[in-house]
Protein backbone atom coordinates (compact mmCIF):
# COMPACT_ATOMS: atom_id res chain seq x y z
CA UNK A 1 0.00 0.00 0.00
CA UNK A 2 1.05 3.48 0.04
CA UNK A 3 1.57 3.86 3.49
CA UNK A 4 3.17 0.78 4.69
CA UNK A 5 6.35 2.63 5.17
CA UNK A 6 4.78 5.29 7.50
CA UNK A 7 4.82 6.14 11.12
CA UNK A 8 1.97 7.30 13.30
CA UNK A 9 1.29 8.75 16.82
CA UNK A 10 -0.77 6.24 19.28
CA UNK A 11 -1.48 5.93 22.71
CA UNK A 12 1.82 3.98 23.99
CA UNK A 13 1.42 0.66 25.58
CA UNK A 14 3.72 -0.35 28.77
CA UNK A 15 3.16 -4.44 28.06
CA UNK A 16 4.67 -6.78 31.13
CA UNK A 17 5.90 -10.25 29.93
CA UNK A 18 6.07 -12.60 32.89
CA UNK A 19 8.89 -15.39 30.97
CA UNK A 20 8.68 -18.02 33.66
CA UNK A 21 4.59 -18.29 33.59
CA UNK A 22 4.55 -17.07 29.74
CA UNK A 23 1.42 -14.41 30.16
CA UNK A 24 1.42 -11.14 29.26
CA UNK A 25 -0.62 -7.80 30.26
CA UNK A 26 -0.89 -4.09 28.34
CA UNK A 27 -1.09 -1.23 30.78
CA UNK A 28 -2.33 2.51 29.55
CA UNK A 29 -0.80 5.70 31.66
CA UNK A 30 -2.30 8.25 31.51
CA UNK A 31 0.94 10.56 31.86
CA UNK A 32 1.80 9.03 28.52
CA UNK A 33 -0.56 11.33 26.67
CA UNK A 34 1.44 12.01 23.25
CA UNK A 35 2.67 9.25 21.35
CA UNK A 36 6.45 9.17 22.32
CA UNK A 37 8.81 6.85 19.49
CA UNK A 38 12.54 6.35 19.46
CA UNK A 39 12.72 6.92 22.94
CA UNK A 40 15.62 5.46 25.35
CA UNK A 41 14.98 3.48 28.26
CA UNK A 42 16.87 2.47 31.01
CA UNK A 43 16.08 0.03 33.56
CA UNK A 44 17.26 -0.66 37.60
CA UNK A 45 15.29 -2.86 39.93
CA UNK A 46 11.58 -2.20 39.45
CA UNK A 47 11.90 1.18 37.53
CA UNK A 48 12.05 1.89 33.67
CA UNK A 49 13.47 5.11 32.98
CA UNK A 50 11.78 6.30 29.56
CA UNK A 51 14.32 9.57 28.31
CA UNK A 52 13.56 11.44 24.94
CA UNK A 53 11.60 10.34 22.37
CA UNK A 54 9.91 12.44 19.29
CA UNK A 55 6.19 13.12 19.29
CA UNK A 56 5.22 12.99 15.09
CA UNK A 57 2.34 15.09 16.11
CA UNK A 58 4.32 18.49 17.09
CA UNK A 59 7.60 17.57 15.16
CA UNK A 60 9.18 17.98 18.11
CA UNK A 61 11.82 16.26 20.86
CA UNK A 62 10.71 17.62 23.93
CA UNK A 63 13.09 17.14 26.99
CA UNK A 64 11.69 14.31 28.66
CA UNK A 65 12.02 11.95 31.39
CA UNK A 66 9.46 8.98 32.87
CA UNK A 67 10.04 6.88 35.72
CA UNK A 68 7.39 4.05 35.33
CA UNK A 69 7.39 2.33 38.80
CA UNK A 70 6.20 -1.46 38.54
CA UNK A 71 4.99 -3.76 41.96
CA UNK A 72 4.29 -7.15 41.48
CA UNK A 73 1.61 -7.53 43.46
CA UNK A 74 -0.97 -10.70 44.07
CA UNK A 75 -3.50 -10.86 41.32
CA UNK A 76 -2.28 -8.32 39.15
CA UNK A 77 0.86 -5.66 39.07
CA UNK A 78 0.65 -2.28 39.82
CA UNK A 79 2.29 0.92 37.27
CA UNK A 80 3.03 4.61 38.45
CA UNK A 81 4.24 6.79 36.52
CA UNK A 82 6.12 10.11 37.29
CA UNK A 83 7.36 12.56 35.19
CA UNK A 84 10.43 13.93 36.30
CA UNK A 85 11.85 17.27 35.75
CA UNK A 86 15.71 16.87 34.23
CA UNK A 87 15.14 15.31 30.72
CA UNK A 88 17.25 15.24 27.53
CA UNK A 89 16.36 16.02 24.30
CA UNK A 90 16.88 13.14 22.28
CA UNK A 91 16.06 10.83 19.57
CA UNK A 92 17.57 7.49 18.40
CA UNK A 93 19.90 7.66 20.79
CA UNK A 94 22.55 4.51 21.58
CA UNK A 95 22.75 3.21 25.51
CA UNK A 96 26.00 1.15 26.72
CA UNK A 97 25.98 -0.09 30.52
CA UNK A 98 29.41 0.87 31.39
CA UNK A 99 29.53 -1.02 35.17
CA UNK A 100 27.68 -0.70 38.41
CA UNK A 101 28.88 1.02 41.48
CA UNK A 102 28.45 1.42 44.93
CA UNK A 103 26.13 4.09 46.07
CA UNK A 104 24.29 5.33 49.43
CA UNK A 105 22.42 1.93 50.75
CA UNK A 106 23.07 0.10 47.61
CA UNK A 107 24.43 -0.30 44.16
CA UNK A 108 24.14 2.23 41.08
CA UNK A 109 23.76 1.20 37.45
CA UNK A 110 25.83 3.52 35.11
CA UNK A 111 25.43 3.91 31.53
CA UNK A 112 26.96 6.03 28.34
CA UNK A 113 24.30 7.83 26.28
CA UNK A 114 25.94 7.65 22.88
CA UNK A 115 24.54 10.48 20.01
CA UNK A 116 21.24 10.25 18.98
CA UNK A 117 19.09 13.19 17.23
CA UNK A 118 17.91 16.62 18.54
CA UNK A 119 16.05 17.99 15.50
CA UNK A 120 15.31 16.01 11.96
CA UNK A 121 18.78 17.35 10.62
CA UNK A 122 21.04 18.23 13.98
CA UNK A 123 22.14 15.36 15.07
CA UNK A 124 24.10 15.17 18.47
CA UNK A 125 27.40 14.80 19.08
CA UNK A 126 27.39 14.52 23.31
CA UNK A 127 27.65 12.09 25.43
CA UNK A 128 26.31 11.67 28.93
CA UNK A 129 26.34 9.55 31.74
CA UNK A 130 23.56 8.49 33.82
CA UNK A 131 23.58 7.17 36.81
CA UNK A 132 20.75 5.10 38.12
CA UNK A 133 20.50 4.91 41.89
CA UNK A 134 17.81 3.82 44.71
CA UNK A 135 15.07 5.39 42.74
CA UNK A 136 17.11 8.52 41.82
CA UNK A 137 18.58 9.16 38.20
CA UNK A 138 21.59 11.58 37.49
CA UNK A 139 22.41 12.48 33.89
CA UNK A 140 25.50 14.63 33.61
CA UNK A 141 28.04 15.44 30.66
CA UNK A 142 30.62 13.33 29.39
CA UNK A 143 33.54 13.97 27.55
CA UNK A 144 32.60 12.89 24.03
CA UNK A 145 35.20 10.39 21.54
CA UNK A 146 36.85 12.33 18.59
CA UNK A 147 34.96 11.92 16.16
CA UNK A 148 35.87 10.95 12.56
CA UNK A 149 34.96 13.07 9.73
CA UNK A 150 32.67 10.59 8.30
CA UNK A 151 30.47 10.90 11.58
CA UNK A 152 30.58 14.66 11.82
CA UNK A 153 29.47 15.61 8.20
CA UNK A 154 26.98 12.71 7.82
CA UNK A 155 23.76 13.42 8.35
CA UNK A 156 22.97 9.74 9.21
CA UNK A 157 24.33 7.47 11.64
CA UNK A 158 22.40 4.26 13.31
CA UNK A 159 23.94 1.40 15.80
CA UNK A 160 23.60 -0.34 19.21
CA UNK A 161 25.21 -1.38 22.24
CA UNK A 162 28.70 -4.36 21.76
CA UNK A 163 27.60 -5.09 25.34
CA UNK A 164 29.56 -3.20 28.35
CA UNK A 165 30.61 -0.18 27.87
CA UNK A 166 30.91 -0.82 23.73
CA UNK A 167 29.07 0.51 20.61
CA UNK A 168 28.81 0.22 17.12
CA UNK A 169 28.29 3.16 14.97
CA UNK A 170 27.32 2.60 11.13
CA UNK A 171 27.65 5.87 8.83
CA UNK A 172 26.30 5.09 5.37
CA UNK A 173 29.16 6.78 2.92
CA UNK A 174 28.37 7.08 -1.16
CA UNK A 175 27.31 5.44 -3.01
CA UNK A 176 26.13 2.51 -1.81
CA UNK A 177 28.58 1.79 1.33
CA UNK A 178 28.76 1.39 4.91
CA UNK A 179 31.31 2.50 7.37
CA UNK A 180 31.34 0.63 11.27
CA UNK A 181 33.04 2.17 13.91
CA UNK A 182 33.53 0.30 17.63
CA UNK A 183 33.32 2.87 20.30
CA UNK A 184 34.83 1.51 23.81
CA UNK A 185 34.44 3.52 27.47
CA UNK A 186 35.63 2.33 30.32
CA UNK A 187 35.27 3.91 33.52
CA UNK A 188 38.66 5.45 35.09
CA UNK A 189 40.98 3.52 36.87
CA UNK A 190 39.93 0.31 34.46
CA UNK A 191 43.32 0.48 32.44
CA UNK A 192 43.88 2.26 28.89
Amino acid sequence: TETWNSVVDCPPLVSLIDLEFGCCSAHILPELTDGQSFHLALSREDCVYILGGHSLESNSRPPRLFQVKVELLLGSPLLSCTALDSGVCLTSSIATRIGTSAASGGYAHEYIILGGYQSESEKRLECSRVVLDDSVIRIEPEEPPPWTGEISHSRTWFGGSLGPGRALIGVPTPPDALCFYQVTFRQEGEGE
